[in-house]
């Protein structure tokens, strides 16, 4: 006969909990549920009154924050050389260049020659007629001592002739109160002394007058002399010019003629460029123009290489919106820089301290600064805001936002002008 072992089953009893601990654990169930409840209905409450939902990824969001905002303008520009001189010929002629381009010279250098038969031809006969006045005034002064030397024997006869009067009528009045000398001579003798005495005086009048006459017409043919050497030199100068030379330092950037080539007067023949003295030429935007002026401090990025300058030019027209200015560096200018080298510019226009400012990001253009999207509770809300000042990266704020305010500076272009977006 088999013995069964049973289990414990018989043994088990079901022990009621109490009741206290029943209504704790209800509770906690119930409070729990009420939270989940409580964060749906605000999360779908926001929901409801946002009209968009946005990824906080696609945003980029600054905080408001005081301090000083520093006004600027950031322009695109090139560097070009200071000194660029641009050779132009200065009549009809035949060019024979002398150097190619990208040849280095130096100043004085000839780099082309000019051929002009007519400024030749003319050069001779300025120098035939120089040649002609020239013998004229020798003549002239040989005749002026001629005339002076006649006009001084005429002066020196007249005076011989009343010493002589003189000397007659003095041995006349030695016997006329003797009664040796008739009165009738002794008056003859005192006329004729009288009439010495006038022609002397008028000799001497006459030969100063004819001094001065000669002494005129030397000075005449002097004065024709000299203004035909001025008309000689000017044609020197021109038949010079033929000769074209290298004005300074520096390399032949470009050719405008072909050798041999004949060319009109005012021409352009070749550019030279100065690459000792380089400065930035920066395209400004017409909105700038009005807070800009020489003197204006320059923050310049040329590739790797940065500077300062100074605005030390600024164009008078506006050309495709843009003036056109030149920044020239501080002290020595940085080494390894190129003509028509690409650049990038900061211009430093005014200082404002103390001021409510905000990054400045594409909403500036998109909303027109007149709205800013504030965040709050994670929800974006269009608010009305007035902006000041502005510059490269940032933007004062007048009105509508305050310190710590958090700001979508960046996406809100898929926004749609909502009232209120979502970012989740």
């Amino acid at each position: 006969m088999s013995t069964m072992i049973r289990d414990t089953s018989a043994q088990d009893a079901v022990v009621a909990a109490p009741a206290g601990q029943r209504n704790k654990k209800r509770a906690l169930l119930v409070a729990g549920a009420a939270l989940i409840i409580a964060a749906a209905v605000a999360a779908i409450g926001g929901w409801r009154n946002s009209e968009h939902s946005v990824s906080a990824s696609r945003l980029r969001i600054a905080e408001v924050t005081r301090g000083t905002l520093i006004r600027d303008a950031a322009v695109n520009g090139r560097v070009v050389a200071s000194i660029s001189p641009t050779l132009y010929s200065t009549t009809v002629a035949t060019v024979t260049l002398k150097a190619k381009a990208g040849d280095t010279v130096k100043k004085g250098d000839i780099l082309a020659v000019l051929e002009s038969p007519d400024l030749s031809d003319a050069l001779k006969r300025e120098q035939s007629s120089v040649q002609q006045l020239e013998a004229e005034v020798a003549r002239q002064e040989i005749l002026a001592r001629k005339q002076k030397l006649v006009a001084r024997r005429d002066a020196d006869t007249a005076e011989i002739d009343r010493l002589s009067a003189q000397r007659t009528l003095e041995r006349y009045e030695s016997v006329a109160q003797v009664g040796i000398i008739a009165k009738i001579d002794y008056q003859k003798a005192k006329d004729a002394l009288n009439s010495a005495e006038i022609r002397s005086k008028q000799a001497s009048a006459a030969a100063g007058l004819e001094s001065e006459d000669v002494a005129l017409a030397l000075k005449t043919k002097v004065n024709e002399l000299e203004r035909q050497r001025l008309v000689r030199d000017n044609a020197q100068r021109r038949v010079d010019e033929l000769t074209v030379r290298a004005p300074v330092n520096g390399f032949i950037g470009t050719l405008s003629v072909a050798n041999r080539s004949v060319v009109q007067a005012n021409t352009a023949l070749m550019t030279l460029v100065d690459l000792s003295q380089l400065e930035v030429e920066l395209e400004v935007p017409e909105t700038y123009v009005a807070d800009i002026g020489l003197g204006m401090s320059a923050e310049i990025e040329v590739g790797a290489v940065k500077a300062t300058g100074k605005l030390s030019a600024l164009s008078p027209e506006v050309v495709k919106n843009q003036v056109l200015a030149r920044v020239r560096f501080n002290g020595e200018q940085p080494p390894g820089l190129r003509q028509n080298q690409r650049a990038t510019a900061r211009l430093l226009i005014d200082e404002k301290p103390n001021v409510l400012m905000l990054a400045r990001g594409p909403f500036v253009e998109s909303e027109g600064g007149r709205f800013a999207y504030v965040v709050r509770d994670g929800v974006a809300i269009r608010t009305p805001i007035k902006m000041g000042a502005t510059s490269v990266s940032a933007v004062e704020i007048l009105g509508g936002l305050k310190q710590g305010d958090k700001v979508v500076i960046a996406g809100t272009e898929t926004f749609e002008n909502a009232a209120r977006v979502s970012i989740n």
